[in-house]
């Protein structure tokens, strides 16, 4: 088992942790936002947090531990901070330019721990002697991967749920001065249960499902629930060759044998890497990010 951090970042840094809330710098902008996992005492004083954040989200509910679907609360912003702002992302040959905001529910719209997957998926696109490779890229958000692996040369399809969210994505593609990603608004599940039935197959399939979530037309996510299923789906949709999967999960107190294990039962020849990601703190005290799995062919 393995531990990862994103060390390619240069517009992002963890300044401090605890009593749940992160205090993390996007560009030129420092963030206060809620944190379950921070369940330790802060390093700088409170005073000092108030001083540097640009920005803080308050999120208004009893547990600490578990954030609820219905956010009550939303962000106090200073005088300079913008409603949203760009950063950049550098790992070798690749510049990637990401569209930041403020949303109603706390995110900004990257997942600064995922860099290690981007620096994952550039190596291995560019690094195979095909023409066009298909990648499928599920839950996909705000596409950050979408757009690395069509950086790389990858025909990309990017499936999610929120039309905000695709929106979001296309302009990171705009951003970074690429086209031609096919955009799916579908529930992930039932897309990969109709690309099976159509005989689709993809070089890469990149996963960061959600605990919970709802579909376009209401349908129900539950991440135990389904990911088996999910994952026994994808795995007759990846190509023989040249191929790579990739399994990211957020779910507080899920270990990452979780994932090998329902991974191992339907890849049984793959050798995946799998671990944990965290982010690498000013003040030493590391903040874990969730599960990570993830294997490839040449």
């Amino acid at each position: 088992m393995k531990l990862h951090h994103p060390s390619s970042w240069q517009d992002y840094e963890l300044l401090d942790s605890g009593d749940f809330e992160k205090l993390e710098r996007f560009g030129k902008y420092i963030l206060s936002r809620p944190e379950p996992q921070a369940i330790w005492s802060k390093s700088l004083h409170e005073d000092e947090w108030k001083k540097l954040a640009h920005a803080r989200f308050v999120r208004e509910q009893k547990d600490n531990f578990r954030f609820a679907d219905d956010v009550k609360g939303g962000w106090s912003r200073g005088p300079s901070m913008p409603e949203n702002w760009q950063v950049q992302y550098r790992y070798n040959d690749l510049t990637l330019n990401l569209r930041l905001g403020l949303t109603s529910f706390g995110h900004v719209g990257v997942f600064p721990e995922q860099g290690n997957n981007w620096n994952f998926i550039y190596d291995t696109v560019t690094g195979w002697k095909i023409a066009r490779p298909r990648v499928l890229n599920l839950f996909a958000y705000t596409g950050a991967a979408s757009v690395v692996a069509r950086t790389a040369g990858a025909d990309v399809v990017h499936c999610d749920a929120s039309r905000p969210g695709i929106n979001w994505a296309n302009q990171n593609m705009q951003l970074n001065n690429q086209d031609n990603i096919r955009w799916v608004y579908e529930d992930a599940f039932k897309f990969v249960r109709r690309e099976v039935k159509r005989g689709n197959k993809y070089n890469g399939l990149i996963m960061d499902p959600p605990p919970y979530g709802r579909g376009p037309e209401g349908e129900k996510w539950t991440l135990q629930e389904q990911l088996n299923e999910l994952v026994y789906m994808s795995s007759q949709l990846l190509e023989d060759d040249h191929h790579f999967f990739i399994l990211s999960m957020y779910a507080v107190g899920l270990s990452p044998i979780v994932g090998l294990n329902v991974v191992k039962t339907h890849f049984p020849q793959a050798a995946p890497e799998y671990g944990e990601f965290f982010l690498k703190s000013r003040q030493g005290k590391d903040l874990p990010m969730g599960t990570f799995l993830r294997f490839r062919s040449e």
